[in-house]
């Protein structure tokens, strides 16, 4: 209850609450405003029995205690799916202050895998269906980390349940899926977001100040790779499983051109590729022609590691991202080197940098605080049109999955 006292704002006179509900998704916590009679008729809000409060010369003061009291809660974490990449991304989360991220809950398809992944992580309440996830009041926002394939049902689930939701990427498997998840959210009031983390790296937030202020001069060329030997790897091979290179690994060469261009939609994209038996995409190349006669190439490989920088060419110098483009931890400016090195992490992770993660998540705190429902660094346009994208480049390979049909 926030309340200043008699003695403080209110000498000699009666003072009155009034409930107030946060706006801040997952701060919903009953409070109190107190308003004082009006003794006139201005800057006045009348209750239902007629009595009218002065509320002009008290309202910045207590809406500032309520933002010191929202910005003191801990954004309350669920994880979704106990496999591989939500154990790396709690490991990255518990390299954050504990006042500012808690995880409260975890959900998986079976018990015995939550109640093993919230031991581990010393988890507080372990679910079986991710049904209960949904259903846990605690819960302020959700990282989803299953499959692909379950990111639209998974994510509806839960912002229907008045979730907000953090959904690895891609963000689902083509663009209907994505407009679907997209409006879900806006009908239920709660944020989303598609996890790009590259987008939050410092490594990513310095391209993005250097583009702002023209240090490259006007953008010709955006080039951009990821390759990796994963064909011994069943959710990079499998069809039902949401296999093939462009949608695992080439997601972040696409979305590297699109930062880059600031989400404007390509005049033109031609791609090319090959695809293994089971129907998927093992290699691509991708080319996107912008206005203006700039370009983007993306090399994309689930057969072979390939260098995996990715460079930004301008009339007045250049940005290169060596070695991981999709974790930067260094970056190269018209030759010269900054390191941004991160965190240890507390157990071993599975990925390469997966601490990483950890700015993804405070830009869903932050965005929290603000209540806001999208990120201004990955909107739902931003992944409206990388989705498109991803749609278009299989299109013309020749990649199909059974979600394209419904």
């Amino acid at each position: 209850m926030v309340y200043y006292s008699r003695e403080k704002i209110f000498p000699a006179q009666q003072f009155y609450f009034l409930p107030l509900y946060t706006t801040c998704p997952g701060y919903g916590r009953l409070t109190s405003i107190i308003f004082r009679p009006c003794e006139d008729n201005t800057d006045a809000l009348s209750s239902p029995s007629g009595r009218r409060w002065n509320y002009t010369a008290y309202i910045k003061l207590l809406l500032m205690e309520l933002l010191t009291l929202v910005s003191n809660m801990a954004t309350r974490w669920g994880i979704c799916s106990a496999g591989k990449i939500s154990h790396d991304f709690t490991v990255a989360l518990k390299s954050l202050p504990d006042s500012d991220h808690k995880i409260v809950a975890v959900g998986a398809r079976n018990l015995e895998d939550a109640q093993k992944f919230a031991e581990k992580h010393s988890i507080p309440a372990a679910y079986g269906s991710y049904e209960e996830l949904s259903r846990d009041p605690s819960v302020d926002v959700v990282y989803l980390g299953s499959i692909h394939p379950r990111h639209l049902s998974l994510s509806l689930l839960f912002m229907t349940a008045k979730k907000n939701v953090l959904c690895e990427k891609p963000l689902a498997m083509n663009s209907r899926e994505v407009e679907e998840m997209v409006a879900c959210a806006r009908a239920n009031n709660v944020f989303l977001m598609e996890a790009v983390w590259t987008r939050f790296f410092p490594a990513s937030l310095e391209i993005k100040r250097l583009l702002a202020q023209g240090a490259l001069g006007e953008l010709k060329m955006v080039r951009a790779e990821f390759g990796a030997p994963l064909l011994g790897v069943p959710r990079a091979m499998e069809k039902e499983l949401g296999g093939g290179a462009l949608l695992d690994i080439g997601i972040y060469c696409l979305q590297f051109a699109c930062m880059v261009f600031q989400g404007e939609r390509p005049e033109s994209v031609q791609a090319s590729g090959g695809c293994l038996e089971t129907g998927v995409d093992e290699c691509m190349v991708v080319t996107m022609k912008y206005s203006g006669n700039r370009m983007a190439v993306c090399l994309i490989s689930n057969a072979v590691a390939l260098p995996n920088e990715a460079v930004i060419t301008g009339t007045k110098g250049s940005v290169r991202v060596p070695a991981h483009m999709w974790c930067p931890t260094s970056l190269i400016v018209n030759g010269e080197e900054t390191q941004y090195p991160l965190p240890e992490p507390y157990l071993p992770t599975n990925f390469l940098n997966s601490t990483g993660m950890r700015y993804e998540a405070e830009e869903v705190r932050q965005c929290l605080l603000k209540g806001l429902k999208e990120s201004p660094g990955m909107t739902h346009a931003d992944s409206v049109l990388l989705a498109w994208l991803e749609d278009e480049a299989r299109r013309q390979v020749g990649v199909e999955y059974s979600q394209d049909h419904h």
